[in-house]
């Protein structure tokens, strides 16, 4: 029996950590991606999705991919995070440079516990991404500004510059770490919102409010970043969208009838 129950354990961290996706962002020496391929199976991790790399595939990869070549031979490119995101319920963009509108930023250890909590505890379709950026810069600001949280890697202050492979190596081993941990009584997780939807509910809500007059387009200042900022903090749900959708389409049919009355 207790054999079993450590075979079902070990199954469920595997199914667990099939549900988390390593993004790279525009990834310049292709031996990189093999590294960090290589940090990612080490932990269990398998699902990689690489945003507009420079040159990919490469003989370099592979070789730097050790026995990891598998998952090269199985990862999935996109043009933009945004597509790498799709389906996604929570996001983390990584990033060991402060940013102004970055609100909140937790260590890499706290968004691991967090991860964790939403795998076991939110149904079996929330899936969740770490995001990185180019190894000269990092993600930019806008990148940055489509992930749920942002989370760093608490290294030397002096010389935090990890380079990709180490920073996947040590976002991967904090999640396999995290779901080792031993369970604990938590309350139940509604289901979050994906990525594609809380993007349609800022497309929204950006037109309702320009239409509305509270959101002038020619001088936005930092009313969305702002706006996301907030809503990133909260965690969406499905249904807290679908309510905030029905709000401004509400709005919308009231500005629409104030139009009607003014003509």
């Amino acid at each position: 029996m207790e054999r079993e129950n450590e075979n079902e354990k070990s199954q469920r961290m595997i199914d667990d950590l099939a549900r988390v996706r390593m993004v790279l962002i525009g990834v310049s020496h292709p031996g990189n991606i093999g590294s960090a391929a290589r940090a990612m199976w080490t932990m269990g991790l398998s699902r990689l999705i690489l945003v507009a790399p420079r040159r990919f595939p490469a003989p370099e990869a592979m070789a730097m991919a050790s026995g990891a070549g598998d998952i090269l031979e199985n990862v999935t490119m996109t043009e933009t995070l945004s597509e790498a995101l799709i389906g996604c319920a929570w996001s983390v963009g990584f990033s060991a440079r402060p940013r102004k509108f970055a609100g909140k930023v937790f260590s890499v250890r706290e968004v691991a516990q967090a991860a964790t909590h939403l795998l076991v505890d939110a149904g079996k379709d929330q899936e969740i991404a770490f995001v990185f950026g180019t190894e000269m810069s990092g993600l930019s600001n806008a990148e940055l500004a489509q992930c749920s949280v942002v989370a760093t890697i608490p290294a030397n202050e002096r010389y935090s510059s990890l380079n990709l492979a180490a920073a996947v190596q040590v976002a991967a081993y904090e999640m396999r770490v995290a779901l080792l941990s031993d369970a604990v009584w938590r309350a139940p997780r509604f289901t979050l919102a994906k990525h594609e939807e809380v993007e349609k509910l800022f497309a929204h809500a950006q037109q309702t409010l320009i239409r509305s007059g509270f959101l002038d387009p020619g001088c936005p200042k930092r009313l969305m970043p702002r706006l996301r900022r907030l809503f990133a903090r909260t965690e969406l749900e499905r249904e807290e969208v679908n309510i905030l959708r029905g709000i401004l389409s509400q709005m919308d049919k009231w500005i629409k009838l104030s139009d009607k009355k003014k003509q």
